[in-house]
Order: structure tokens, then C-alpha cells, then sequence
């Protein structure tokens, strides 16, 4: 067995099991092998209910008290029931169980794990003790053998779709690693030591099945550093063949791009204007552009790309603009539009997403071959085959870290090496951009347009979640919009955390019924994304439920809350990405940050995003509080996704993996040494097909 084999070829797993795994993205044993654990969890002694912290994850020993009460809001079933121990009493809440009711007895005791909250109601009179004012909601249950054998072990706890149980995975993975023959270690022992890094077939065992901590430690930091040296080595590799090419589309100055800038009713940012120069003076100069642009929300990228466009339209040029959703596309097409006729600009664009008939498809195609279309915007499918340009001069890749490389090259393939920029919303601090966009040069855009309205913020315990509920219906009842992020799909994924699933009826439940929640998540096809992105856009939906899908494409100046359920979960930078979906309106907005964990140092870590809303000084902050203890506890998505690397908790080995390629490179360009005989390999079997780099 091998990493190409496919799965179905393992032990109990078959034709539905098998497709249950194609929905995470494994199809063989290599995928499985790199589908790395999202967290761990160890199983420690149970506790007193007395002394039991709220926000905390724990396991208690108690006795069922009375029948379990079920109780039916709209579409969600939600049982309750009390249990205590010689120390108090508290209460469990199951949503969507009704078949527990004949296992949990009066009388009977369990271990029943899960997270301490306050109840968001009074204390019953009643109560054995305070602790009865609170609860655990969705707890697994356990006997008393079955959680003692987990307490031996760390437990690997991976990301679950619905069928596929982390157990299930784990028995993969352990038939796997137990027949599969790993590839050679590329890395020389030499390097390995001078960087302080474990094997690499002892780390892909260690990351799935730990000793203790410190060898989970040792061969996560093998791994991360794989994905890194591996991603700048491709991109040095790339650079060194493309920085130095001529300039085969030179472009005049025209009075379009100057007059349309005095026109518009609004002045540019001086970052602004010192980005376009760097941009004009690129499009004009003798080589071809690789440039990243990176701003903050709401920093004005979109007229700067437009301004691109515009000086390649007007020298007789085509222009193209990838964006990574059809919202997000479509509202660039509109945008283009509406400027073009409204300041009479040479500008005929054409929009291409895959949701457009064959019709629609063909007549676009044909105007982009014969240059009738000189500017195009669309998503992935402006880099299929049938696509092709006439004078392809400059291509635009908006949310840089939604596309791969690879989506990248493709486009700029379509052309005759035509001048590539990249816009990003990500904030990195300069330092780790130079490494991770190596090809690129990088311009900062660190100024918002000063008639902005700060977003007004508040980071609170899970006590607050009553008020927050109240707050987002009185914003609804003014006219307004909001999202709820959660950081799961659906319940089970990890416990002790938001899902959408249940999220969304739980606020169906409380909510007015005149409330229009909906729930959006990435295992959705994408045209039902597409199909509630545009409802919400159109205000048919009030409340969007949601995972940090919607980070990027979509644009909606009416929505003025955005609540996050978890929010110790996720990043500083990645909260402040999700903060800017809100505040592009004329109307306050709001950023609701709810932890479960109201430990000292995790609120003051949040309160960074009440000081600030400058992305930049946030991600600097993010860089200096998060070590590699952070790394199970926070969730890595979103920015730049590595399979398993984080660029903040990981900068010291991001900036080792590049300094490692710089010099491999320096000494061994092609890799045609014997010393890097199992590195070239990797390049030779393609690279990109043995280390996922999906969003980079």
C-alpha cells in the first residue's frame, strides 16, 4: 500500500462509507494520511460538580434526577434534565434527542462531558445549589469503563461530516500507518538538525496518535515546517523564472484614469494614491508586474483595481478579474458598470460565473475571443479551457488567499505573461508577507477613508447571549441586517462549541417569528450558497447563520451586527476579517465577541479588538500573543490556510522554513545534487499534489 492508494481499498470501508470521506476531501491513503487532527483531547479525572469552572470543558460523575422534560420550539426538540451529585445539582440540555429520554433514568449515574455555562434564567428557588443555575448543553455521555480506557491516551479529534464518526476516522488512520510505505524523507539529516525537526515518517505516525505533549509538539513543528519550506521553495522557484521578464503589454498614461479620479465624490487615501503610482509605474515600466496589493477592510482596493483596468482598457487592452464567489463577482460586474456609464469610461465588461446557462456562456466567450469585451469578471470559470482572450494584458485576483497558486498561474496563462495583481484583505505584518507572497512585491494599503464609522464593540461572557439575542432583534425591527458566526457545521464536530446546524433553530426559537434566520456554511453546493448569499444581499433574510464562509464575497452595507459565538476560538486577525462585513453602511454598526472561556488572559486577548480597528496593529498583536501553546485552542481558518500551519502561531518556524529554502536554493537551484535526490522527487511527482496549499 501506498499514498496513491485509493481508500476503498482499506478495511471496512465501502462504497457509502468511502463517499462519506470524499465529502472531507480524502479519495486515497495520501489524503487521509495529511488530513491532520483538528484538535486534541485528553480525558482527565472527573470532578465534583461543585467544583466544576464555568466555560471550562469537564467531566462530572452524577445521578439522573427525575423524568427528562421534552419540549418542542418550531423545529427544535429540546430535552432537559437534572442531575447532582453530594456537591449540587445542575441541569443538561440535549437539542434534537428525543431517543435519550429511554436511556437517562432516574436513578441511574453517568459521566456526562461537556462545557459549564450559566442558564440564561434565574436561579429555580428550588435548587440543591448555585450550581443548579447552570448547565451543560449536548454532553457525551459515557460509562464509567468506557471513559476510564480514553483517560491512557491523547485523542486525535478530527473535522466530522454527518455519518462519519471520529472513531471511524481514527481506525482508518490506524490501518493505514500500519501497512502504508511512507516516501523518503526529503529533508537531509543535517538541516533536520540544525533546525531542530523530528522525521518525518516518525511525525505523520506522532500527529495522529501522540505519546504525551511534547512529541505532538515535536512532529507538528516537523509538519508545519514542511508546508511552509515547501510553499516558499515553489514560489522562489517561480520568481526566479518570472521577476526579470520584459514588459510585453507597455501602457500609456491616458486622461481617463486622471480625470476619472477628480470626478469621483470622494478623494483618495494618500496610501491610496502612493499605491496607484506604484501600480502605474509598473503597467508602464520595463517589466511585468507581480505586485500584491494588501488592505484592510474597507481600504479601497476595489477602485485602485478598477483604475488598473481602466489604463488597460484605454490602451486598447483586455483585463480580467477573478473573484473567489459569484456574489463577490457579481457585485464587482455591477460596480464596473455603473462607473463606466456614469463617468463614460472605455470599460466593456462581461460577467462569466458557472451558474450561467451554455447560452450565456457561449455569446460571452465569443465577445472575449474577438475583444468586443475588453474587460472580464467572473469566478473560476473565467480560467476554463474555453475560455480564451485576445489581448490578455492584466489579470486581478481579488481575496488572494481564497485561490490557490495554481488558479492563479492558470489565469495568468490565458495571456502572453500579462501583468498580474493580487488583492488580499488579510492583514500580515510586513515582516511574514515578504515571505509567504515571495513572488510578489507588496504594497500596503494602512489607511481607511476617513468618513468610515468606527464599529462600535463589546466582548463579552456567554451570560451576555440573552441581551445579545435582544439586540439583534431590535436591530432587525429598525430595518436591519445581522450575522451570527459559530465556528462548527454541525453538531459533534468538537464539542463544547457553536454549530450553524442547531444554532440556527435555537435562534428561530428565540427570536420573533417575523425574523427570517437563515444558516450558510462551506459543505453546502455552491448554488445554494450563491442562492442565500443573494437573499440576504436582496433582505429577504434578517439573521445569517454562519461559519467564516462568509468572510470574503459578500457585501452587504445594511447588515450593522456581527456576533460571534466562540470567538476564543479564532484568531485576532480572523475576528477582524469578520468584523469587516459589517460597518460598509451609513448606519452604526455593532461587533458582538461572546466567549464561553471568560479565563483573565483570554478576555484581555479579545479586548485588543474593543482598543482597535486597524487590522494591521491587531495582526501584529496576534503575532506577539500566540505561541505554539495556542495551537489546538484557536482555530486555524480563513486567512492563508495551511493543512496544518498557522502563519501567527508559527512565524519563528515560517521564517526558519524560508531562510531554509533561500539557501538550498543559493546552493542547488535545480535540486540536481544527490544530497536533494528525495526533494526533487517532490517536484517531480508535482509538489502541489503531495502538500494541500488550497488557499494560498
Amino acid at each position: 500500500m501506498n499514498e496513491k492508494t485509493d481508500i476503498i481499498n482499506l478495511k471496512g470501508i465501502g462504497e457509502k462509507s468511502a463517499n462519506l470521506f470524499h465529502k472531507l476531501n480524502i479519495f486515497t491513503v495520501g489524503d487521509l494520511l495529511r488530513f491532520f487532527p483538528r484538535d486534541y483531547e485528553t480525558f482527565e479525572e472527573p470532578v465534583a460538580i461543585q467544583y466544576a469552572k464555568l466555560g471550562e470543558l469537564c467531566t462530572i460523575r452524577a445521578i439522573i434526577k427525575g423524568v427528562p422534560l421534552v419540549k418542542k420550539v418550531r423545529n427544535l426538540n429540546i430535552m432537559t434534565v437534572s442531575v447532582y451529585d453530594a456537591t449540587g445539582s445542575l441541569q443538561l440540555t440535549f437539542f434534537n434527542m428525543p431517543y435519550l429520554k429511554n436511556t437517562l433514568k432516574s436513578g441511574q449515574f453517568f459521566l456526562f462531558r461537556g462545557q459549564l455555562q450559566a442558564r440564561a434564567h434565574k436561579m429555580d428557588s428550588n435548587a440543591v445549589s448555585a450550581r443548579a443555575a447552570f448547565v451543560i448543553e449536548q454532553p457525551r455521555i459515557y460509562k464509567e469503563e468506557d471513559y476510564r480506557k480514553l483517560m491512557d491516551f491523547i485523542q486525535p479529534r478530527y473535522p466530522l461530516t454527518k455519518g462519519l464518526t471520529n472513531s471511524g476516522i481514527a481506525k482508518a488512520m490506524r490501518q493505514v500507518l500500519s501497512l502504508c510505505v511512507l516516501p523518503e524523507d526529503f529533508l537531509p539529516e543535517d538541516i533536520r538538525h540544525k533546525y531542530d525537526l523530528a522525521g518525518y515518517e516518525e511525525s505523520i505516525h506522532t500527529i495522529h496518535f501522540p505519546s504525551d505533549m511534547d512529541a505532538l509538539l515535536n512532529a507538528r513543528k516537523r509538519l508545519v515546517f514542511d508546508e511552509f519550506f515547501l510553499f516558499i521553495l515553489m514560489l522562489r522557484k517561480s520568481k526566479e523564472l518570472t521577476e526579470a521578464e520584459a514588459n510585453r503589454y507597455p501602457m500609456l498614461e491616458t486622461a481617463h484614469t486622471t480625470r476619472l479620479i477628480e470626478e469621483l465624490p470622494y478623494s483618495l487615501t494618500n496610501a491610496q494614491q502612493k499605491v496607484w503610482e506604484e501600480i502605474r509605474g509598473d503597467l508602464a515600466g520595463p517589466f511585468v508586474m507581480n505586485r500584491l496589493i494588501q488592505g484592510d477592510v474597507g481600504s479601497g482596493k476595489t477602485i485602485l483595481a478598477v483604475l488598473a483596468l481602466l489604463m488597460c482598457a484605454a490602451n486598447d487592452l483586455q483585463g480580467a478579474m477573478m473573484a473567489p464567489t459569484e456574489v463577490l463577482a457579481m457585485q464587482h460586474y455591477e460596480t464596473v458598470t455603473q462607473l463606466a456609464a456614469q463617468y463614460h469610461l472605455p470599460l466593456y465588461p462581461v460577467l462569466l460565473v458557472g451558474s450561467m446557462t451554455a447560452k450565456e456562456k457561449k455569446s460571452v466567450y465569443e465577445d472575449i475571443r474577438t475583444g468586443r469585451a475588453n474587460l472580464v469578471l467572473g469566478t473560476h470559470a473565467v480560467i476554463q479551457d474555453k475560455v480564451v482572450f485576445d489581448k490578455l494584458a492584466l489579470v486581478i485576483t481579488d481575496e488572494q488567499h481564497r485561490f490557490g497558486v495554481r488558479q492563479r498561474e492558470a489565469l495568468a496563462g490565458k495571456g502572453n505573461l500579462p501583468h498580474i495583481l493580487v488583492m488580499s484583505a488579510t492583514p500580515i505584518p510586513r515582516t511574514l508577507a515578504i515571505i509567504l507572497y515571495g513572488d510578489l512585491h507588496v504594497s500596503i494599503l494602512d489607511e481607511l477613508p476617513a468618513e468610515r464609522l468606527p464599529i462600535k464593540n463589546c466582548v463579552v461572557g456567554c451570560s451576555y447571549r440573552p441581551k445579545a439575542y435582544s439586540f439583534l432583534a431590535s436591530e432587525v425591527a429598525k430595518g436591519r441586517q445581522a450575522y451570527v458566526i459559530c465556528p462548527m457545521v454541525e453538531e459533534g464536530e468538537t464539542d463544547g462549541l457553536e454549530n450553524v446546524t442547531d444554532y440556527t433553530e435555537k435562534l428561530r426559537a428565540v427570536l420573533p417569528s417575523s425574523v427570517q434566520v437563515a444558516s450558510l456554511h462551506g459543505k453546502m453546493r455552491p448554488a445554494d450558497k450563491n442562492r442565500i448569499m443573494e437573499a440576504f444581499a436582496s433582505r429577504q433574510i434578517d439573521v445569517l447563520v454562519s461559519t467564516t464562509v462568509i468572510e470574503v464575497g459578500i457585501n452587504v452595507p445594511n447588515a450593522t451586527v456581527m456576533m460571534v459565538e466562540n470567538a476564543e476560538r479564532f484568531g485576532l486577525a480572523q475576528l477582524h476579517q469578520l468584523r469587516g462585513r459589517v460597518g460598509r453602511g451609513r448606519e452604526q454598526s455593532y461587533c458582538i465577541f461572546l466567549s464561553t472561556n471568560e479565563k483573565p488572559d483570554t478576555m484581555e486577548r479579545l479586548q485588543i479588538l474593543n482598543r482597535s480597528n486597524d487590522g494591521f496593529y491587531i495582526a501584529g498583536e496576534d503575532l506577539k500573543l500566540r505561541g505554539p501553546g495556542d495551537v489546538f485552542g484557536i482555530r486555524q481558518s480563513g486567512n492563508l490556510e495551511f493543512r496544518i500551519g498557522d502563519i501567527y502561531s508559527d512565524a519563528s518556524v515560517l521564517q526558519s522554513a524560508g531562510e531554509c529554502a533561500e539557501h538550498i536554493l543559493s546552493e542547488d537551484f535545480n535540486l540536481e545534487s544527490t544530497r536533494y535526490h528525495a526533494l526533487r522527487k517532490y517536484f517531480d511527482n508535482g509538489v502541489w499534489n503531495c502538500i494541500d496549499f488550497k488557499s494560498i
